[in-house]
């Protein structure tokens, strides 16, 4: 399955993969799990593997490993 098989309205279900991802569930965009905004599938390029959660951009999916826990804090 392809982004382009199926209705391609509406969000997509995708399963996040290392430097790739699957289409589960055709659709022609995805939600960032920051924002709220859609991502055409042609433009996804920031993803979580471990959360599976897309993201607009590098800030949000910077945001998110802050939020995860996954970065230091600047607090000392």
């Amino acid at each position: 399955m392809n982004i382009f098989d199926g209705s391609g309205k509406g969000a997509a279900r995708i399963r996040y993969l290392d430097a790739n991802f699957e289409v589960v569930t055709p659709g022609s965009y995805v939600v960032c799990a920051i924002t709220g905004r859609h991502i055409p599938l042609e433009e996804l390029r920031y993803w979580s593997v471990a959360r599976q959660e897309a993201y607009v951009d590098a800030e949000a999916s910077f945001e998110a490993e802050k939020r995860a826990g996954a970065l230091p804090t600047d607090k000392a």
